[in-house]
């Protein structure tokens, strides 16, 4: 076996490789005997269990270890395949990745969905009440995230090697519930019982300076070049834990990497044994804070603090994984670009440009030039939101408070940029100050969408019009500046979570008329049209629809504790709550048809159900009071009798990617109301 530092499970080098695995049918084995024996073989020793005594928990976990086994061994072997090959790695970089439970997709893109079941029912038990054990993974909240997790799919089902990057939080955003009509946020506990998923790597880990200052001096020689030394004031360790991501159909997984923060020595044992308890734990508790909660709140400055830590611990972390990994094969970072291509998804991991330059300036010793040539040709961005206040701006003495030395790379970078800037625009002093990486009107402020243009080869919008709205907008000058960078990549969805593992019975049904290739091409849809004309194929849609609503109707049932009426318009607008996305224009509508039915009782109307759902910000006042609106509006039409049967409203609480798998199917209206021009490319309304 080869000893340098390698990962573990990674495969040896092609001079001493062997089989991985061997074929033995209790890992491998997809069929419904195999699958049998995998279950009971967890069960006992994974879970220590015996099935008499199992819990639906016990059981969910024994089915996930044995569905997690079949994908680990076609892991490692993508594992050995791309080593052994040099090829070249998407990373995509991302604060979020909203990727839903894994066991239903996986048992989907396994093709062993039907299997499983029959093998579960065999053993007197049902896979849909397993499935219901996952706890949603805390990772994402919004359409950022869950594209980050569809794009995952696709590269995985397109068999290009990836790696998607991003943060293990440990309580993600809020478990949200209903009190009094108002949203609370609950802590998410979606790991107190770990995950079958994640797989730590201890080994694999980056020290992360944090504060302090830097310190100026230049060599005893002939260049007499400058050497910049950072002297943090903290340290944190992040180490990787990882996820497979399995395409739909083929053999070859790629990985989800995500990082947590721990302290470098999580224990003092000398202040401890002073007596000094809490001092010993100290430095984890604070460091571990890095990587508890998905956005905390920023009002304050401490928050601000501790989102700008988030996001160049988990850059950090990453850049470092992608040079061990270039280091592996190459002898230097030369040709670190032709090894790896960095999509920054929005602008929280921008600040990547900047730590990119200075590991390879000041841990490598590159020369600046060569090191922004080869920075420039590694990342590329997508822009999510034409929202000022979402473009993020980071106060200019916070910055440099929490990131000294990225504050000087960034400062030498916009001196080179803008006097880029003067020669394609003599004269033209106001285009500096816009284009500037650093916002000099009033309080000052580093820009991270500047730099992250600055910094890539490529950008893009989420739709058509976001992307045209960027160029003649929001980036008009650095489109100006470089046209050829802009280009746009219309945002989709997985039809294989959202479609196939969603809907099975409509899935069925379009599988029967038009065959299974729309499952990986889309534009085979189409092929259904002339199906619109044909008396079964409506009836059959009918029925699935049907079915699909009085499962949502159980599931509102339990989870908002209202009845409502399955042969009612199931109206729905469930995403984000946010002024742009204009739930109160929707409840304004239903107060309009309220009042309509009020004056005039024999009004003819469609029964309408009113579908409400969505997490609103901790400190997001207005979009709290939205949500109080429309608890307040259904409390107020739920309690008239005269609109039984005619019209309804319900918040639906903790909207995520699990109860989404519900509520899509069963919608027969989507809301798409957002404030044109400020959506990205309404992602939710795909689904």
């Amino acid at each position: 076996m080869n000893q340098r530092n390698q990962e573990p499970g990674e495969a040896p080098a092609a001079s001493d490789a062997a089989p991985l695995v061997g074929h033995d049918n209790r890992r491998m084995g997809l069929s419904v005997d195999a699958l049998k024996r995998a279950f009971l073989d967890k069960l006992v020793y994974s879970q220590a269990r015996f099935p008499e005594v199992a819990t639906r928990h016990d059981c969910f976990q024994a089915l996930a270890r044995a569905v997690r086994d079949r994908l680990l061994q076609r892991w490692v072997q993508t594992a050995r395949t791309y080593r052994d090959q040099g090829s070249r790695t998407v990373c995509y970089m991302s604060a979020e990745f909203l990727i839903g439970p894994q066991l239903g997709n996986n048992l989907i893109n396994l093709g062993i969905f039907d299997n499983a079941r029959q093998a579960m029912s065999e053993l007197g038990l049902d896979l849909e009440i397993l499935l219901d054990q996952e706890e949603e993974p805390g990772l994402g909240n919004g359409g950022l995230g869950r594209l980050a997790a569809c794009y995952l799919d696709s590269l995985a089902t397109l068999e290009i090697p990836a790696i998607g990057y991003g943060i293990r939080y440990e309580f993600g955003i809020f478990t949200q519930a209903i009190r009094d009509g108002w949203q609370a946020e609950l802590t998410d506990k979606w790991l107190r019982a770990g995950s079958p998923w994640l797989i730590h790597r201890p080994s694999i880990a980056f020290e992360i300076k944090l504060g302090g200052h830097t310190e100026h001096q230049y060599e005893a020689t002939v260049n007499r070049r400058l050497r910049v030394q950072w002297v943090p004031a903290k340290v944190v360790r992040g180490t990787a834990w990882d996820m497979p991501v399995l395409g739909f159909g083929v053999n070859t997984p790629n990985r989800l990497r995500l990082w947590s923060a721990e302290a470098p020595e999580s224990f003092d044992f000398a202040a401890f044994n002073a007596g000094n308890y809490y001092q010993a734990v100290d430095a984890q508790v604070l460091s571990e804070t890095l990587t508890k909660v998905l956005y905390p709140n920023d009002e304050m400055e401490a928050g601000q603090t501790l989102r700008l830590e988030q996001q160049y611990f988990f850059v950090s972390c990453s850049l470092q994984d992608m040079i061990r990994l270039q280091l592996q094969r190459e002898k230097n970072l030369d040709h670190f670009h032709d090894k790896f291509v960095v999509q920054l998804n929005d602008t929280h991991p921008s600040i990547a440009v900047a730590e990119l330059m200075r590991l390879l300036v000041d841990e490598y010793e590159m020369v600046w030039d060569q090191a922004w040539s080869i920075t420039q040709r590694t990342f590329a961005y997508t822009n999510h939101t034409l929202l000022p206040e979402a473009l993020e701006k980071w106060p200019l003495k916070l910055f440099r408070k929490v990131l000294p030395r990225h504050y000087e790379i960034i400062c030498e970078i916009n001196e080179r940029f803008l006097d880029e800037v003067r020669i394609r625009f003599p004269g033209d002093d106001s285009r500096l100050r816009r284009m500037s990486l650093f916002d000099e009107d009033g309080a000052r402020y580093v820009r991270m969408a500047h730099l992250a243009v600055a910094g890539s080869f490529a950008v893009n919008g989420v739709a058509a019009l976001h992307t045209e709205l960027l160029k003649s907008d929001v980036l008009a000058d650095f489109y100006d500046l470089w046209p050829e960078k802009f280009r746009n990549k219309t945002n989709g969805v997985t039809p294989r979570r959202f479609v196939l593992l969603a809907n099975p019975a409509m899935s069925k049904l379009i599988d029967d008329s038009i065959g299974r290739g729309w499952v990986t091409d889309m534009s085979r849809l189409r092929e259904l049209e002339p199906y619109a004309e044909d008396p079964a194929f409506r009836e059959a849609w009918r029925a699935i629809k049907r079915g699909n609503k009085e499962n949502l109707v159980r599931t509102i049932k339990r989870f908002a504790h209202v009845d409502v009426d399955p042969a009612s318009m199931f109206d729905v607008q469930v995403k984000r709550i946010h002024e742009y996305k204009r739930q109160h224009l929707n409840l304004l509508h239903v107060i309009w048809l309220y009042k309509r039915l009020k004056d005039n009782p024999k009004l003819e109307m469609a029964p309408r159900t009113v579908i409400f759902g969505g997490k609103a910000a901790p400190g997001y006042r207005m979009a709290k009071l939205m949500i109080r609106l429309v608890t307040a509006v259904a409390d107020i039409i739920g309690r008239d009798p005269a609109m039984r049967g005619r019209l309804q409203v319900v918040f639906f609480p903790n909207y995520n990617v699990k109860s989404g798998q519900l509520i899509f199917p069963g919608a027969d209206l989507s809301e798409q109301i957002s404030l044109a021009g400020k959506e990205a490319s309404g992602t939710g309304n795909m689904k």
